[in-house]
């Protein structure tokens, strides 16, 4: 297979985050790897990238969760699979912030608050504005500083930030992160 797939890396996978996940896919016209909801990740990133190269077209979204284990988990040794592997081209990463016991974090290009605002700082969990400028802390983020990807956008925590974002509502800041990626990547459909 000569062509890449196009895929937007996400670094949550509760039934929160798979269901926007999904809207956010439909709305767009991509796929959604849906055997990679879980928390935490159970698949390898060897069958997660199996899935991703039957899927039927692109955008391709990935979940990866590490169920907030400290260092690198089960979530994360799957996500740098997937993201270095030679078939995929990684078109960006929704870092989702997360309470974590001891901190891991992960630098971010812009973060989207949960009234839909960009911000040069962080967000947590509920989608407010940190006080870390260019910074999350998630627990599924710990390897993301190392992967060469086009834009990493930090979101609170997906589906919910006090219901802005769910899917009643049209999950409008999961979708605003993922035209942001798009945008940055200059992906415009299947071909391009």
């Amino acid at each position: 297979m000569t062509n890449k797939r196009r895929v937007i890396l996400v670094t949550d996978g509760d039934e929160y985050a798979a269901r926007t996940i999904e809207y956010v896919a439909s709305e767009i016209g991509g796929r959604t790897i849906s055997q990679t909801q879980g928390n935490p990740t159970t698949l390898s990133g060897s069958q997660i990238v199996q899935f991703i190269l039957q899927a039927n077209n692109d955008p391709v979204f990935v979940m990866f969760d590490d169920c907030g284990l400290l260092g690198e988990g089960a979530g994360e040794v799957a996500l740098k699979y997937v993201a270095e592997h030679p078939n995929i081209e990684v078109l960006g990463i929704i870092a989702v912030a997360s309470k974590t016991h001891q901190t891991e974090w992960t630098r971010v290009d812009v973060s989207i608050d949960r009234f839909g605002e960009l911000t040069e700082y962080g967000v947590d969990k509920s989608g407010l504005k940190d006080l870390e400028l260019g910074r999350i802390s998630g627990d599924t983020v710990y390897c993301l500083d190392q992967l060469n990807v086009p834009i990493i956008v930090g979101i609170g925590d997906i589906g919910k930030m006090a219901r802005k974002d769910s899917v009643k509502n049209g999950c409008p800041i999961t979708l605003k992160a993922v035209e942001i990626i798009l945008e940055r990547s200059g992906y415009r459909g299947n071909g391009h």
